[in-house]
């Protein structure tokens, strides 16, 4: 049984440049993965501005009866979004381990230009690597 369904990644524009499905069951096309990370996009920068708490960066986690969707916005507005079974725990701790792999595989990759989608190797290796070594970890709590 997998904790985690997808990974998104969204540009500070609201571009989807990179998606990720690990669910088995109800895999979604393009262009449902589009609109999943723009409308994701548009309802986190509308938290921000209608929130009643000075600095409040959006919103961070979203549950719901089927899924709990869990997001890491950096310092330059790349937002990271984990979709994922209910009640799944310590989320924000592989959202930074993404983060970490994003900015060691990909922004420090010679052949990437920034706000295109996602296309290197190593990025996608230790990605998975590191969602299997998060699969193990949840199965052994």
């Amino acid at each position: 049984m997998a904790a985690i369904y997808s990974l998104y990644i969204i540009n500070k524009s609201g571009g989807l440049i990179f998606y990720k499905d690990y669910g088995s069951a109800g895999r979604m096309d393009t262009n449902d993965s589009l609109r999943v990370a723009s409308l994701w996009h548009s309802m986190h920068a509308i938290s921000q501005q209608l929130s009643p708490t000075v600095g409040c960066s959006g919103i961070e986690l979203l549950e719901a009866d089927t899924f709990d969707l869990h997001c890491f916005q950096s310092l330059t507005g790349t937002k990271f979004f984990v979709v994922c079974e209910p009640g799944t725990q310590h989320m924000e701790g592989l959202l930074t381990v993404i983060y970490e792999l994003y900015t060691d595989y990909v922004l420090k990759n010679p052949f990437y230009e920034m706000e295109m989608p996602i296309r290197c190797e190593l990025f996608d290796i230790n990605l998975t690597q590191a969602i299997q070594k998060d699969r193990v970890a949840l199965l052994g709590r």
